[in-house]
């Protein structure tokens, strides 16, 4: 028998038809046999053209007869037959080889050796099977096992806005915290060579180190959500102050004497004097601690602008050193009136950051965001100071642009600011949008509409709004009717001033005998006469008659009569009175659920009040 042009016998073997290892082959043979009556039980296979054929079949391979087997017993019928030569017969028409695609040529002997050898069969049909059922046992042990995490209980440790997961201790059966990179160093110091995890888990505790330092316990929860905002921005000026402040102490140095060999004394002298003049400013100016309240933007953007100013009047000392203690007075009190002003207005600033009233953290935290611009400024102060040294031009082109970061950053920083509060202005947008449209305006859109300057631009503000892009709620009217009101208001007036006749104050005393307040109208002017019981509550509520009364003037053409006409029943006064007492807790309620504070109105009266005595009120009584 030849295949592929090789002499092809097999011996007859009294054990199993093939080792466990392919025969050696020799020139022109692979198996020697010495008889070649019989048949061999095993064909190989032979491939043409990249396809699987058998060769023809001997039909007394599968016959029976146990004489002529290897191990007795005959083929497929007979009885105790060769089992690998049943699971391994390539003429069986179901063997699950033909279906593997083999690609050899003709002359690859050696790979039909391989596919001869049963046993390595065997054990790539073994092999396949056992990853087969690992692979489907390991999925199935994985859903399991997130199946049970899902199920299993979580417990969190809550503190502050803080929320961390629990892990449970079988040990002692109960919860723990889990270990920090910290315990882990302090324990485990093998945990310095755990690489990329190691770096990773250590910027994760800066990280949560700095937010612990830097940010309120439990932000952003803990606050409003303009904080972050303004932090950033007041961040950069900070930065930009100290590198002008750094600046600024070096002209002063240099415009003392220090750097030519002056006495110490003599300089120690005009530094205190600088420096006394300058903090009379300070007590002067906290007379107007009140005016800071109502509108600290303006007001703190004014501080810098101050700051500023005196840093600049500091840089120019060396050039008039012999005007040193005048120039530096003057800068000394500018700069310690702005530090007044800006100490006052940012305490308004934090307590309305303040969202779980958690004023004092609040500001130890915006003291260490200070304290860290501070560090940053100084350090960089430094490295332009050695630049600039004692030229002044160049001190003062530095300067220049350094105040310009800073006071950008300053209006940044003022614009982010959502103020919760009412002040005059804010209140009237609030009534007036109320009375127009019925619906309040919310925090973001009153705060963005207010300008930074009220007293010098309402006007023109008002004026340019038909030109401009429409915000959500507040309309022209409401902007133009606030500015309006805002400037005809006069909070703490006289009574002499708005009744000149004895009519004119009882029919007022008896309009006004259950409120904290007394309105009129008198000249154009809004005049609101507090009693001296009046609280921020009935302030409040007398802004919201007064826009009423405004209201009334625009769109129902009710002018103001005499007072005592303005009073009777069907009059101007008691017509809106009547709709205030009515209406008033219903735009307090719609104001509370946009996020105002309305339980009081931030603002400046005049010092001006009344008391109604028994006197006063028996004299109504019988008029």
């Amino acid at each position: 028998m030849s295949y592929a042009g090789h002499v092809l016998s097999l011996p007859r073997l009294t054990s199993a038809p093939f080792s466990l290892l392919p025969p050696q082959t020799t020139a022109g043979t692979l198996f020697s046999t010495t008889t070649a009556n019989h048949s061999p039980r095993f064909t190989p296979l032979k491939i043409h053209n990249l396809s699987l054929r058998r060769p023809s079949a001997c039909s007394n391979n599968h016959s029976g007869g146990g004489a002529d087997g290897n191990d007795g017993g005959g083929g497929d019928n007979g009885g105790g037959g060769d089992w690998w030569s049943n699971f391994f017969n390539f003429n069986n028409k179901k063997s699950p080889l033909l279906l593997l695609p083999f690609s050899r040529n003709e002359d690859s002997s050696i790979i039909d050796s391989i596919l001869s050898c049963k046993p390595l069969l065997l054990f790539f049909v073994s092999a396949s099977s056992s990853i087969t059922c690992c692979l489907i046992l390991a999925s199935f042990v994985q859903a399991k096992t997130k199946n049970e995490e899902n199920c299993r209980e979580i417990v969190y440790e809550i503190k502050g806005g803080r929320r961390i997961e629990l892990e449970l201790d079988n040990s002692k059966d109960e919860f723990i915290l889990p270990k920090t990179m910290w315990s882990r160093l302090l324990f485990n110091p093998n945990s310095f060579s755990s690489g990329s995890g190691y770096v990773s888990n250590l910027w994760m505790q800066c990280k949560e180190l700095t937010m612990n330092l830097l940010l309120p316990e439990g932000f952003p929860e803990s606050v409003t959500s303009d904080y972050l905002e303004y932090s950033i921005w007041r961040g950069v000026q900070g930065v930009a102050a100290q590198i002008s402040g750094v600046l600024a102490t070096q002209a002063l140095l240099y415009a003392v004497g220090l750097g030519k060999g002056a006495i110490p004394t003599a300089a120690a002298v005009n530094w205190v004097l600088k420096d006394g003049i300058g903090y009379l400013s300070k007590i002067l100016l906290s007379n107007y601690g009140r005016h800071f309240d109502v509108n600290p933007k303006s007001w703190r953007l004014f501080a810098d602008l101050l700051e500023n100013a005196a840093y600049g009047l500091e840089i120019l000392t060396p050039a008039f050193p012999h005007l040193f203690v005048p120039i530096g007075a003057v800068a000394g009190a500018g700069r310690s009136a702005a530090s007044l002003i800006q100490a006052a207005t940012r305490s308004c600033f934090y307590a309305g950051f303040a969202a779980q009233r958690n004023f004092a953290e609040v500001i130890a935290k915006g003291e260490a965001q200070g304290m860290v611009s501070k560090g940053v400024g100084i350090m960089l102060g430094i490295a332009l100071a050695n630049c600039t040294r004692s030229s002044t031009s160049l001190a003062l082109a530095s300067f220049g642009v350094i105040t310009w970061i800073h006071m950008f950053c300053n209006l940044k920083s003022y614009q982010s600011i959502q103020l919760r509060t009412l002040n005059p202005y804010r209140a009237s947008l609030v009534f007036s949008e109320y009375l127009l449209s019925g619906l309040v305006p919310s925090v973001k859109e009153v705060n963005d509409e207010e300008p930074v300057f009220p007293a010098a631009l309402l006007n023109r503000k008002a004026a340019h709004e038909s030109s401009q892009t429409q915000t959500e709620v507040l309309s022209v009217n409401a902007k133009q009717a606030a500015a309006r009101i805002v400037q005809r208001l006069q909070l703490g007036s006289k009574l002499s001033d708005v009744a000149t006749s004895r009519e004119d104050v009882l029919a007022l005393f008896e309009l006004y005998k259950n409120e904290g307040y007394i309105l009129t109208e008198q000249e154009g002017r809004f005049c609101i006469v507090l009693k001296e019981s009046s609280s921020p509550q009935d302030m409040l509520k007398s802004l919201f008659h007064v826009n009423y009364l405004y209201w009334l003037e625009k769109n129902a053409g009710i002018k103001s009569s005499s007072v005592a006409n303005d009073c009777r029943p069907g009059g101007r006064l008691q017509i809106s009175l009547e709709y205030v007492e009515r209406e008033f807790n219903h735009v307090k309620n719609d104001g509370e659920v946009a996020g105002w504070v309305i339980d009081s109105l931030i603002a400046r009266p005049l010092p001006n009040r009344i008391r109604l005595g028994y006197a006063a009120v028996s004299s109504v009584a019988e008029g």
